[in-house]
């Protein structure tokens, strides 16, 4: 609290035109909150002239978020123009000679981003996710039910990343024994020097090219296989519209579904842990009333964040918020913000987890780049919450979280507990 309190103070006394909140330690220590406070109550459409990734515009207030989100006509994700994140040199891998760079379908416009969207889509229509459901039971039991009770352990390792790594797996049909590199790689793609997790590019490039080559081994099995499976990569390969992808696409898609399946349900599953923890009363409720889970997800969700930005550039000149933005100008949506938003959702600041309307929020974004596994990150979400009311009187929580250093995945690198029966 007295480093938030601290921020908060020292954020008021920047210029207003000083504020950089892209700046990733705010996101490791997790000070950002009083920046947003002050963007959407003094200036929701902020121009930032320097920063670390250039100048861009942030977008604080949860209705102007929505309207960039739902504007592909004017705000593009297209890779070419710099694609989803403020960090262009996560898409172009750092722009050195040798470095790495693709793309993907979601930093893709119509009618293109539609085409391979599809593609991929059927694995967690409902009736995959009802055959999916029985597996992911099975795996939360067992991992819960192997933790040490009553001693200390790193839950983001037994549990965060152990369950979100099995599903990735399964939705691969990657070899089981080996799934630790899907984390790895997750990591990877989203890390840049100087976050803990690469040291240069050059490894980036090198750990990015090695997933590269382990799946494309995978596609070459399976595109010439008799019996097409119903996985992701079959998916791939046998789709008109993603079965001849030039190589920097086929490595840029496969890290996306590994992203997309990786970070938002961890850190939502770490997250969840910390927000009961600093909210006991609510963690009361849901034991008295077990069919809270179906709202406490969302809840979860919400006050995680697991993604707080994305990054469009404007196609032409617009008027947002009374300010213009020019053609070619850097935009980026600020998910964190949107869903700590006073005008829009009630309390924004408080998690409370019998919320009338609890899936008001932006952390799966909006528009045609909605994220296409939410109900499967709910899903995974709720079956854990379910098992752990039926084992443990409550988690405690032993120390602050080690977060990562990154202002575009709001994540987790350790949180010790201990469970308690």
């Amino acid at each position: 609290m007295a480093v938030a309190a601290q921020a908060a103070g020292g954020v008021y006394a920047l210029p207003l035109d000083k504020i950089d909140v892209s700046n990733p330690d705010l996101y490791q220590n997790d000070t950002i909150e009083a920046y947003f406070k002050r963007l959407r109550a003094e200036d929701p459409v902020h121009y930032c002239a320097e920063s670390a990734y250039g100048p861009y515009w942030s977008i604080t207030k949860y209705d102007d978020i929505m309207h960039v989100d739902t504007n592909h006509q004017i705000f593009s994700s297209e890779a070419g123009l710099g694609g989803i994140v403020i960090d262009d040199s996560l898409q172009n891998g750092g722009g050195e000679e040798g470095g790495i760079s693709f793309s993907n379908f979601i930093s893709m416009d119509p009618p293109r981003h539609d085409e391979q969207r599809k593609t991929v889509s059927p694995i967690v229509a409902p009736s995959n996710l009802a055959k999916l459901e029985g597996t992911i039971r099975e795996r939360v039991c067992r991992v819960l039910d192997n933790l040490p009770v009553g001693e200390d352990f790193n839950w983001v390792d037994r549990v965060s990343i152990e369950l979100t790594t099995q599903m990735l797996a399964t939705l691969f049909d990657f070899p089981f024994e080996e799934r630790r590199k899907l984390t790895r790689w997750s990591d990877v793609a989203t890390a840049a020097p100087g976050s803990g997790i690469v040291d240069s590019w050059e490894q980036r490039t090198q750990e990015l090219m090695e997933c590269a080559v382990y799946f494309q081994n995978l596609w070459n099995e399976r595109v010439n296989s008799n019996e097409p499976g119903s996985d992701l990569i079959t998916m791939l390969a046998h789709s008109p519209a993603t079965r001849n992808m030039p190589p920097q696409e086929f490595l840029g898609n496969i890290l996306l579904l590994i992203v997309g399946g990786n970070d938002t349900t961890r850190n939502s599953m770490t997250g969840g842990v910390l927000a009961f923890h600093k909210n006991p009363g609510e963690f009361a409720k849901l034991q008295a009333n077990h069919a809270l889970v179906d709202s406490a997800v969302p809840e979860i969700i919400r006050w995680q964040t697991p993604l707080p930005h994305m990054r469009r550039t404007a196609l032409s000149d617009t008027e947002l918020g009374g300010k213009t933005i020019r053609k070619g100008d850097k935009v980026v949506m600020w998910y964190l913000s949107g869903n700590r938003d006073e005008t829009a959702i009630e309390r924004p600041d408080d998690f409370i987890i019998d919320r009338p309307r609890p899936r008001q929020h932006l952390s799966f974004g909006f528009g045609i780049h909605r994220c296409v596994g939410n109900r499967l990150a709910e899903l995974q979400l709720r079956i854990l919450w379910e098992e752990i009311l039926k084992r443990f009187s409550r988690i405690e929580v032993l120390a602050e979280p080690e977060r990562v250093r990154s202002n575009f995945v709001r994540g987790y690198a350790a949180l010790p507990v201990r469970v308690h029966v």
